[in-house]
């Protein structure tokens, strides 16, 4: 026990506790790192520019804003706020409590600025989904390290632009010829994941080959990535060439294989796989059942959708989520047991959403069942009136019904609205290594010649 403690013994403690994880008991740690950052100013302690960090990542941990703005304000009266090290830690946790203005306009004030700091903007941007803004800063910085690279890679890959994270990747390598930053397995596992969105299955078998030329590590992330990269490309012989040669297989592996399986239609295979994640003793977790029950919708296995459904529950103690009930539903609908599907949704112990009430509309789309189709379609376009797709789906179930007038009025009610398709249907395919984008009418990367001459050859093989 020390009577009279200093600065820097006071600095320790607060440092302890603000960085102490044990689950739950976060904010009780925090608090005690507040307790001594009051006992400080008792005592005649003046803090210093060390103090702030620490109180400022407990901040963050425990998202707490309003116990960091009373600390922003500590700092200024300190005068503190020019240090480099104190302004990151104020980005970090405005950043981390979805206060970007905040954040920004801290940035804008730093006299001198690291890094760090811009790593802190760029990550922030990102998680908040702030691309633009994060792409803007991206631009504009000097100095990237690899945490700027990746995080930037990552976060456009995360966020639906995986053709822009491939096309900043080609930029990484350039620069690494400098040997001013390298790709790391953390760049890969993105790049992998990027893959897979696209479909750019040689981008994706380049990538694999890199990692084999630069010795760079093929942990149970990176051997995942290139399993979901292969399978979401459709080679799924390679994916699970790959799975099966894993030397560790943690869920997460067994669960982007059974998610192969299924979004390939193979539900036998899917199943197996699971009983080989059990026999080898992984717990499965909620996304492996999502997987189970996709491939059961995809395949038709009614039987094996329920017991997935009962395991799930009985043995492994996960309650179903909205997303699994959606599944089942779908699962049940495509089998036409649609007293089944309105019972179990009327079983849910959440509200089902579009895409449970979506999944039995596809079901009544596919069946014909137009009384049951056009009540769910009528409630769909209820809870989102403005989403086109809803009536679409209705207009189809009347003109399969030869119930044209009904159609009619509906296209008529769109029209009145002003509800139409926004986003226009968009594909892309890899010409030589090469990712091309065309969408209907929109402009084409794709060359239209080009894309005759591709039009007419598939024609010509048909006919053979």
């Amino acid at each position: 026990m020390i009577k009279n403690p200093e600065l820097r013994v006071y600095n320790i403690m607060i440092r302890a506790y603000a960085s102490m994880e044990e689950g739950d008991g976060i904010g009780t740690h925090f608090c005690k790192a507040l307790v001594l950052y009051k006992q400080m100013f008792c005592k005649n302690i003046v803090p210093n520019c060390l103090t702030f960090p620490f109180l400022l990542k407990g901040c963050t941990r425990c998202l707490d804003c309003a116990t960091g703005q009373v600390i922003h304000a500590q700092v200024i009266k300190f005068g503190f706020l020019n240090d480099v090290f104190v302004g990151n830690s104020l980005i970090s946790l405005y950043m981390a409590c979805a206060l970007l203005n905040n954040a920004s306009k801290m940035f804008d004030e730093m006299l001198l600025t690291d890094v760090v700091t811009w790593n802190s903007m760029v990550i922030g941007y990102l998680r908040n989904g702030g691309l633009d803004m994060a792409m803007d800063l991206f631009r504009k910085m000097n100095g990237r390290n690899i945490i700027t690279w990746n995080s930037i890679i990552t976060g456009l890959a995360q966020g639906g632009r995986a053709k822009e994270s491939l096309e900043l990747f080609h930029e990484m390598q350039l620069l690494s010829d400098d040997m001013v930053v390298k790709p790391d397995k953390i760049t890969i596992a993105s790049v992998l994941s990027a893959c897979a969105q696209l479909g750019a299955i040689d981008h994706g078998k380049w990538l694999h080959g890199y990692l084999r030329r630069n010795s760079i590590e093929r942990d149970v992330v990176i051997e995942t990535a290139l399993v979901n990269m292969y399978g979401k490309c459709g080679d799924v012989q390679k994916a699970y060439e790959i799975f099966k040669e894993m030397p560790e297989k943690d869920a997460s592996a067994w669960t982007v294989m059974i998610s192969v399986f299924a979004l390939h239609g193979f539900g036998q295979k899917a199943f197996n796989c699971f009983l080989e994640m059990e026999r080898a003793g992984v717990r499965p977790n909620h996304v492996t059942f999502v997987g189970l029950l996709s491939a059961c919708a995809h395949s038709g296995l009614v039987e094996q959708g329920r017991w997935f459904f009962d395991v799930m529950k009985r043995v492994y103690s996960i309650e179903p989520q909205v997303h699994h009930y959606a599944c089942m539903v779908d699962i049940l609908s495509r089998a036409r047991l649609f007293d089944e599907s309105e019972i179990l949704i009327r079983s849910m112990p959440m509200k089902p959403d579009v895409y449970v009430w979506g999944a039995l509309l596809g079901g009544c789309q596919m069946h014909g069942n137009v009384e049951l189709g056009e009540k769910v379609a009528l409630h769909l376009i209820e809870l989102e009136p403005h989403n086109h797709a809803f009536y679409v789906n209705l207009c189809d179930i009347y003109a399969k019904a030869g119930r044209f007038d009904a159609a009619r009025r509906n296209r008529n009610l769109m029209k009145e609205r002003r509800i139409e398709n926004k986003i226009p249907g968009c594909s892309m395919i890899e010409i030589n290594g090469e990712v091309q984008e065309f969408s209907v009418g929109g402009s084409s990367e794709l060359p239209m010649k080009e894309l005759v001459l591709v039009l007419n050859g598939l024609s010509n093989e048909m006919k053979i």
